[in-house]
């Protein structure tokens, strides 16, 4: 597993300038998660779930109140764990004096390169991410997105196993988020584990292999896209023609029928019963047209299973 956390917790606790116990307040509690190696998982949620909580117990910026964690079999607990990880805060805090260029120079070097690997380790990253025509600007001059794009680089300067990316399509134009979507998918291709926080449903969609949804600090579903796409169906339209005579001599009382000139349409609400419906047809002699899975929008089912 590239992640695998055991009944992972975290509380937090405000103290009083006099040294009592305010309130406490849960971020995560019970955590059980595994991430599988090779795979993009998207951890969905909305804004104070814990998703940037259980990424900061991940990467060993807080501790926990209770539990374990482990990347790539390590207990995070170990040093040479972060060793295997790259990180992505949610907004990367980049010293805007220095130019791209000069700043995953910098990074290459804090990981331990010498100066021929780190220029040369610069300059490989710098054609990945896309920042070729402004690797020697400030950046304090980068747009959103192209901060980002140098933010994937550092977090990719030391080839991690895993990379840990909290929230990157968040506040990029729709042209900045495609091209991290893209990036995303060219380093699953590269044998990458990628997991990712966001609240924007339809990137993860296009992105991710499995989705976890956390709410209020508990991990409510985990799937498959595919298995997700399956729960989300809510009916299936089956879409026939027929002449007038069969028309005339057919019986639709039983059915949720829509007819429109030679065109009819049964709507069915279990796909199993897609065999027994389409037999029907054949006897009555009509003609299918189509077979349309109706599914509820990301956006419908994931707040269907918020209010659970």
């Amino acid at each position: 597993m590239a992640i695998q956390t055991e009944q992972l917790t975290k509380i937090y606790t405000e103290v009083t300038k006099g040294g009592l116990v305010q309130k406490k307040r849960t971020g995560v509690r019970d955590l059980n998660l595994e991430v599988k190696t090779g795979e993009v998982f998207a951890f969905l949620g909305p804004n104070g779930a814990g998703k940037s909580t259980t990424i900061k117990l991940l990467t060993r910026l807080i501790f926990p109140t209770n539990g374990r964690a482990f990347v790539m079999g390590i207990p995070t607990a170990r040093r040479v764990a972060m060793r295997r990880v790259g990180y992505l805060p949610e907004q990367p805090n980049i010293y805007g004096y220095l130019t791209g260029r000069e700043f995953l120079h910098y990074v290459a070097k804090l990981c331990g390169l010498s100066n021929t690997d780190a220029r040369n380790q610069a300059e490989i990253l710098i054609r990945q991410v896309g920042l070729e025509g402004r690797a020697d600007s400030h950046v304090r001059s980068y747009s959103r997105g192209m901060t980002q794009r140098l933010g994937l680089a550092q977090a990719l300067v030391h080839d991690p196993d895993l990379l840990i990316l909290d929230e990157p399509l968040s506040n990029l134009d729709p042209i900045g988020r495609k091209e991290v979507r893209d990036l995303i998918l060219e380093l699953k291709k590269q044998g990458k584990t990628i997991f990712f926080s966001s609240h924007i449903l339809s990137d993860a969609e296009l992105v991710a292999d499995r989705v976890g949804i956390l709410n209020m600090g508990k991990l409510i579903r985990t799937g498959k896209m595919d298995a997700l796409d399956a729960a989300r169906t809510s009916s299936v339209e089956i879409t026939f023609q027929t002449d007038e005579t069969t028309r005339a001599r057919m019986d639709l009382t039983h059915w949720d029928a829509v007819c429109q000139d030679m065109n009819i349409m049964i709507r069915i609400e279990d796909a199993g019963d897609i065999p027994k419906t389409l037999k029907q047809i054949e006897q009555w002699g009509g003609k299918l047209v189509s077979v349309i899975p109706q599914r509820q929008s990301l956006e419908e089912y994931f707040m269907a299973e918020l209010g659970r």
